[in-house]
């Protein structure tokens, strides 16, 4: 039976990870169902998931084939990286460097995108519109299902990083069909913080098992490792921000 101090770090990482890609994902298919209605954007969003569904089918046979250590090193790296990206860019906006994601933006200007088609005819709007939502399921879901195989794989956690996968989809249908809109005051900066941390952790985790290194106290070594980042990621803030300039009437002043 799986421990929950082991099954946590990997519910926490795929929930977190794949609330930041639903959240972006449905932005898109809601704008191509306020645009062109459901039948288009839900067509492109069972497309979409059925190609998720068939990547994954693909990838288990390969995977349950690699060598565990192999295995452990080649997706640490990868998830290294993947994750470094991510707490990079939210470094950057934390400290202002970069505009944050905004998801009534996002909406609005793909919503212009999408009725620019509207001289269109009614079967050419459609594939438009249902193209619109496929690729937006397709784009964000390979990042969850890539996300969900890094943390659980060859630890026997592919399940509950499913499942915590599967918990961000369903919350975020629910609050974005009850509400309607686009989710912008979802904190997305902050998740990406927390993302990049975890996954950065995981990371150094699996690129040392895949090493051979014997980390003390074994998977918990994987919360020391994401304090570690943590404190990193919040301490670069503040330096990474640019100084205000002075004008020349406050030097004068």
């Amino acid at each position: 039976m799986i421990a929950w101090a082991t099954a946590a770090p990997a519910i926490s990482a795929a929930f977190l990870a794949s609330l930041v890609e639903v959240v972006e994902a449905f932005t898109i298919v809601l704008a191509v169902a306020t645009v062109q209605g459901w039948r288009p954007a839900l067509a492109g969003t069972a497309a979409g998931l059925g190609v998720l569904g068939l990547l994954v089918l693909a990838l288990g046979p390969v995977i349950d084939r690699v060598p565990l250590q192999s295995l452990q090193l080649v997706i640490g790296v990868l998830l290294l990286l993947f994750g470094l990206r991510w707490l990079r860019k939210a470094i950057l906006r934390a400290a202002g460097i970069i505009a944050l994601h905004d998801e009534e933006r996002a909406f609005a200007s793909e919503t212009a995108s999408l009725s620019e088609a509207a001289r269109l005819d009614a079967t050419r709007r459609n594939w438009i519109a249902g193209l619109a939502a496929f690729k937006a399921v397709v784009l964000e879901g390979v990042e969850v299902v890539f996300i969900v195989i890094a943390v659980g794989a060859g630890r026997g956690l592919l399940w509950p990083a499913a499942l915590g996968a599967v918990a961000a989809c369903a919350l975020v249908l629910v609050i974005g069909l009850v509400v309607h809109k686009p989710l912008s005051r979802v904190p997305e900066n902050t998740l990406k913080f927390g993302v990049g941390v975890m996954l950065s952790a995981f990371g150094v985790y699996w690129t040392g098992e895949g090493l051979g290194v014997a980390w003390p106290g074994h998977d918990l070594a994987i919360l020391v490792l994401a304090a570690m980042f943590l404190a990193i990621g919040l301490s670069l803030v503040p330096l990474a921000r640019r100084p205000r300039k002075i004008e020349p009437q406050e030097m004068a002043r």
